[in-house]
């Protein structure tokens, strides 16, 4: 099932929630075999050899990252440490570094650390599509190719602007199609608000305004809800704002 229009999420949501109760598949990693299975062993594998690098060295086994890098995609675990150090005998198959479908990464570096995934193929859509943008841009004043706003400041991409067909974005957590944003500055998202309106009423959560939705998604699964706006509880529904 596509949502190519999402003007309210909660509602949506508890359709979702009444959908996928019938069909058992809200969050994959957790229910389904196959290769999410596989990058759920990994992701345990890896997250005990974590733990026991960081309380062996005091520090991460991560990459070094710049500042402007995202949140979500900021602190890749350097594999190599881990294996110089014998915490592994050998690269997970999931990962990228053995051909893999996945980054792992390091999330709340500073409190109790956690490992997750990218999903690289939702990732490799989403920098294909921000290099058409980027080049609509160059060639059209600093527009967006814009068509509907969604949210203040954020608008689904009108691929007819820029020549190509919508390419399909699903979700790691429901196995929906997403839709995909522009802000306006040009930055290519992936919409959760969905994802995350299902999180919440399956949950029964009850967020605060001010607090970035994303987590509910960290916490129902293995994976990071790479290259998204951040999601404020704004009139009992999530809405993407624009962040400095």
């Amino acid at each position: 099932m596509g949502l190519r229009k999402f003007p309210k999420a909660l509602a949506l949501g508890l359709l979702m929630t009444m959908l996928l109760s019938l069909t058992g598949c809200l969050y994959p990693d957790d229910q389904q075999a196959g290769k999410n299975v596989s990058a759920r062993e990994a992701v345990l594998t890896v997250q005990d050899a974590v733990d026991r690098y960081q309380e062996k060295t005091g520090v991460l086994p991560i990459q070094n990252a710049e500042d402007k890098v995202p949140l979500y995609e900021k602190y890749k675990i350097d594999f190599g440490k881990l294996k110089r150090m014998n915490f592994i005998s050998q690269v997970p198959s999931a990962a990228f570094e053995s051909g893999g479908d996945y980054q792992f990464l390091i999330i709340d570096e500073e409190t109790k650390p956690l490992v997750k995934l990218i999903d690289l193929a939702m990732f490799q859509t989403l920098s294909g599509v921000q290099k058409k943008v980027d080049e609509y841009r160059r060639n059209n004043n600093s527009q967006n190719p814009a068509g509907e706003e969604i949210y203040s400041d954020f608008s689904l991409i009108d691929f007819s602007k820029l020549g190509i067909k919508a390419p399909k974005v699903q979700s790691m957590y429901s196995n929906q199609s997403l839709n995909l944003l522009v802000n306006k500055n040009g930055q290519v998202l992936v919409d959760y608000g969905i994802d995350i309106a299902v999180a919440i009423n399956k949950e029964e959560l009850k967020p605060n305004e001010k607090e970035d939705l994303r987590r509910v998604l960290i916490e129902a699964s293995y994976y990071v809800p790479v290259r998204s706006p951040v999601y404020h509880w704004v009139d009992n529904e999530p809405k993407a704002v624009l962040t400095p």
